[in-house]
């Protein structure tokens, strides 16, 4: 029901709000505890009290450690999905892809800083590369990104995904170039949102060579 008086709409408002910060409390004493202590030994318990609220209080907003790991990553997977359903209808749909990632990337500070750090959120998208647990579950959460991009970059072309390969094969190339560069990313020693986008940009430039080059003659 709507509020029916000013006041009603402000109260409201204030408690939104109030539950916002609460949500965004967790979430960045929950990456400070996993990156500084590890995932596997930070407990629900500790992330709560880091916060001065009830285990109760924490599964009001998360299911779990797994959920509360990646709410800031699902941020910065909902900037890009935005900006390649914004991509001129001319762009190749590699090239949109690849301009969406760039831009998400450039603009990643908008996107979770009201909420953590950028050097935070690079350290713990470092933690999840590094913590088996973590890898499976980023595993899971990439494949069902994939159908959503394969679904959208459909719909930009025009096409039926069930029934056109294409959208599937460029995404899931192009989902693999992304999961290898975060890999070789978060076993290097520089953990910045420069050097992860450089790198990135570099894999990105290999894929069509990898693809239809023949590498043997260029040993």
């Amino acid at each position: 029901m709507a509020p029916s008086t000013p006041h009603e709409a402000a109260l409201c408002g204030l408690r939104a709000r109030k539950k916002q910060r609460t949500r965004d409390s967790l979430i960045r004493a929950a990456l400070e505890l996993f990156t500084a202590q590890g995932y596997d030994a930070t407990t629900v318990d500790e992330i709560a009290a880091a916060v001065d609220v009830s285990q109760r209080t924490f599964f009001r907003y998360f299911s779990n450690k797994e959920d509360v790991t990646f709410a800031a990553q699902e941020m910065v997977e909902a900037r890009f999905l935005e900006e390649l359903r914004h991509r001129p209808a001319d762009e190749a749909p590699l090239t949109a892809l690849r301009s969406s990632v760039m831009a998400a990337w450039d603009d990643i500070a908008a996107s979770i800083e009201p909420i953590i750090p950028v050097e935070l959120h690079m350290r713990a998208y470092q933690m999840i590369e590094s913590t088996p647990a973590l890898i499976a579950a980023h595993m899971r959460r990439s494949s069902d990104l994939e159908e959503e991009i394969t679904r959208l970059l459909a719909r930009r072309e025009g096409l039926d995904a069930d029934r056109d390969p294409r959208p599937r094969v460029l995404v899931g190339a192009f989902n693999g170039v992304m999961r290898a560069a975060g890999k070789a990313w978060s076993e290097g020693d520089e953990v910045t949102v420069a050097s992860i986008r450089e790198l990135t940009h570099s894999y990105l430039d290999h894929i069509g060579p990898a693809l239809d080059d023949n590498w043997r003659e260029e040993r």
